[in-house]
């Protein structure tokens, strides 16, 4: 393939992720914040890769013997499709589980908690160029099933389901501030009734992407929520509630990772993600 279609630098490694075949485990735990990745990597038992491009920045070594990677990949679904396909381009059999914040849209949905996604709206324009805009973004059942049996387990306060993901924060997300009116004031309520949890800024890409992939990818994720855009609460100016948040947020993602591990190893995936040889291209369903 040539450079211009799929760049490489000079190393050899993907251009934007700055990594190659070998640097990426097949369980990928994904987040916009190269602090929150950092955060992430001090779970692990070793780390045997480090790499760092731009706003991207990938570790990959062990957790609980278990082969994982944590990959930020900065703000926003164009960032996020660009690091989906050069994973994908590194291991092609991937996992990829959204860890990520977000603003919720319903009233009970509180600052702290997390919310999982079973469907994303697809409210930005990066997976139009993969998808017809009818496309369902949907996570993958088993990453779904493990995020909520880890979050149930650890007894954090969880939401499951509609998403909506946003390629802006400001207008994107109705946010009205000064010096910049915007096109749709009405949408929180419009989406807050049609029975949306959350406003986030990634989560389409991921499920988008590993959907229509011919690779045999899965994806999913849940997003920790920092404000709630209808009561107006939020842990933004507290470090120490921001913390607790993204930890249980963090610890959450890990326990789903040991889950799929073992139900992929139990199903004859040996921690790789479980390619079923009776459907080509498809994973396991759940497991009984």
């Amino acid at each position: 393939m040539p450079d211009s279609e799929l760049p490489r630098n000079a190393q050899g490694r993907f251009y934007h992720l700055n990594c190659g075949p070998g640097d990426l485990a097949p369980y990928i735990l994904t987040c916009g914040d190269p602090a929150r990745a950092r955060k992430i990597s001090r779970y692990f038992d070793k780390v045997d890769v480090r790499r760092q491009n731009r706003e991207f920045l990938t570790y990959t070594g062990s957790y609980k013997g278990i082969p994982l990677s944590v990959m930020a990949t900065g703000i926003g679904p164009d960032n996020t499709a660009i690091a989906v396909i050069e994973a994908a381009q590194c291991v092609s059999t991937a996992t990829f589980i959204r860890l990520g914040s977000c603003g919720a849209l319903q009233p009970e949905v509180a600052p702290g908690d997390l919310v999982i996604t079973s469907r994303a709206l697809r409210d930005e324009m990066t997976t139009n160029h993969y998808a017809p805009p009818e496309y369902e973004a949907r996570a993958h059942p088993l990453v779904l099933k493990a995020l909520e049996e880890a979050a149930a387990e650890l007894q954090a306060p969880y939401h499951v389901g509609l998403t909506c993901t946003t390629a802006d924060f400001y207008g994107g997300q109705a946010r009205q501030v000064p010096g910049f009116p915007i096109q749709e004031p009405e949408k929180v309520t419009r989406l807050r009734q049609a029975g949306v949890l959350n406003l986030e800024m990634e989560m389409s890409a991921y499920l988008t992407l590993a959907g229509i992939s011919t690779y045999p990818l899965r994806a999913g994720g849940a997003c920790a929520v920092l404000n709630n855009r209808v009561t107006g609460a939020s842990v933004f100016a507290s470090a120490r509630l921001k913390s607790l948040a993204e930890k249980r947020l963090i610890t959450v993602g890990l326990l789903a990772v040991e889950k799929l591990s073992a139900w992929d190893s139990e199903f004859g995936g040996g921690g790789q993600g479980a390619c079923n040889p009776a459907l080509p291209g498809e994973y396991y369903s759940e497991p009984s």
